[in-house]
């Protein structure tokens, strides 16, 4: 199980933040960006970059992902090129996808992160998530409201467009991954953002500052509150069960069988986190 509580975006023109993202950083995820984060006349520089650093670096057990340009621009398949020829890469991430992404999978053999970035990916988010080689999803709220003539800020809390990625993610298991969070100064409305994603179902959180790397992680990691329920929950329910009664109560609450699943998945990751 790949663990994705922070995916920290990485401008893949810049070999310092390159640098200090694998050796100094902490984020579980790191991805290199090809994107937004690169000017057109600058992506040849970039690719080349990245495929000269990326397999110097130890990038102790992150997992390193890149995300290339547009599968509609003449910059993609230069990208995925350069992508399938640097092995360190586990993971490509694709912004404004918009139809069946199984031919990236079969061409490279990486997992793919799709990126729900425009109304058009949204109505298509189920083919999207089902095509071969997705492990996770997450979408963009700046380039959604861009591509359905809204405002930034309202998607930006939109509870329908998250509640559909995270809803398609968990139907086809694969990992529901939140947005960014612009502000960075804003430390405590990005923890507020992180608890609310943890509390719909996503599983981390995409952070574009070192700061907001710690927040993430231990947010979407188990709380000692959390492990010590779970741990009563397992505890109450299996002797339940095997005194032959299928729902209790405890601590004045009805647990059954769902309670008992939610807390056995708690207990897996904390165990997973060590």
């Amino acid at each position: 199980m790949v663990l994705r509580r922070s995916q920290l975006f990485v401008p893949g023109n810049n070999e310092h933040m390159i640098r200090k993202a694998a050796l100094e950083l902490r984020p579980d995820s790191v991805i290199i960006d090809l994107e937004d984060a690169v000017p057109i006349d600058g992506k040849e520089a970039a690719r080349k970059l990245i495929r000269e650093l990326l397999p110097q670096l130890d990038w102790k057990g992150k997992e390193v992902c890149v995300r290339v340009n547009d599968p509609k621009t003449p910059f993609f398949y230069a990208d995925i090129d350069t992508v399938y020829k640097i092995d360190v890469v586990k993971c490509i991430v694709i912004p404004k996808a918009e139809f069946d992404l199984s031919f990236v999978y079969k061409a490279t053999g990486r997992e793919i992160e799709p990126l729900i970035e425009t109304a058009k990916g949204l109505l298509r988010v189920e083919d999207i998530v089902r095509s071969e080689g997705i492990t996770a999803v997450s979408y963009g709220a700046a380039d959604f409201a861009l591509s359905v003539g809204g405002v930034v800020k309202t998607y930006e809390q939109n509870q329908v467009l998250k509640t559909v990625v995270v809803s398609a993610a968990r139907a086809y298991g694969v990992d529901p991954i939140d947005k960014v969070f612009f502000d960075i100064k804003d430390i405590e409305g990005f923890r507020r953002e992180c608890i609310e994603a943890k509390s719909m179902g996503f599983i981390g959180k995409q952070v574009i500052h070192p700061s907001q790397i710690p927040v993430a992680n231990e947010v979407f990691s188990p709380s000692e509150e959390e492990i010590n329920w779970a741990r009563r929950v397992v505890e109450a329910y299996e002797k339940a069960v095997k005194e032959g009664r299928g729902a209790i109560s405890l601590e004045g609450q009805l647990v059954d069988y769902v309670h008992y699943k939610l807390a056995k998945r708690i207990l897996d990751f904390a165990n997973q986190l060590g």
